[in-house]
């Protein structure tokens, strides 16, 4: 068992008959994290943890549809349909200005000048033209803020906050 996992998937489904599964990514760089030969853990609550290898993968819509090693028939995957994935490696590529690893942001406190703390980020959804910080407080239940220029004014990794500007209607 690897000493540190990363959450990085979640197999919502099965996906044909030739024991694919269909996973909703949690992970930065799904083509790195999800490529042939990655080794991977597999959690559902009440069983042990398994380690899996990707025979392959490939995006289908707002998935990725993945294949282990020896699953080659949708009785031997269904049994996994509702567990999570995890890695025991973090992909660091080299970042251009102004982009971050998920695992950086997730965490950090989120702060607007007029309305204060408005909670921590807890989740990153990728929505077509930017993803969107799902951010979760005492003072707001969920709110989510999308990662834009107007809005994210400034994150700082350091000091462990981000200074955003929250429009009109985007809390209730």
């Amino acid at each position: 068992m690897a000493e540190k996992l990363y959450r990085v998937g979640t197999i919502v489904n099965t996906h044909g008959i030739k024991g694919e599964l269909r996973i909703i990514p949690i992970t930065d760089f799904p083509e790195e994290r999800f490529k042939s030969g990655a080794k991977l853990y597999l959690h559902k609550t009440g069983s042990a943890e398994k380690q899996l290898v990707v025979e392959s993968s490939r995006k289908h819509k707002n998935f990725i549809l993945i294949k282990f090693e020896g699953y080659d028939n949708i009785n031997d995957v269904e049994q996994y349909v509702k567990s999570e994935i995890f890695a025991d490696n973090e992909v660091k590529p080299k970042l251009a200005e102004g982009e971050f690893l998920y695992s950086q942001i997730i965490g950090l406190d989120v702060v607007d000048p007029v309305l204060g703390n408005i909670g921590k980020v807890k989740e990153i959804i990728e929505l077509g033209p930017n993803d969107v910080w799902v951010v979760k407080g005492s003072k707001y239940k969920e709110v989510l803020v999308p990662y834009i220029d107007d809005v994210v004014k400034k994150v700082d990794l350091e000091g462990q906050k981000i200074d955003v500007e929250i429009p009109d209607g985007l809390i209730d």
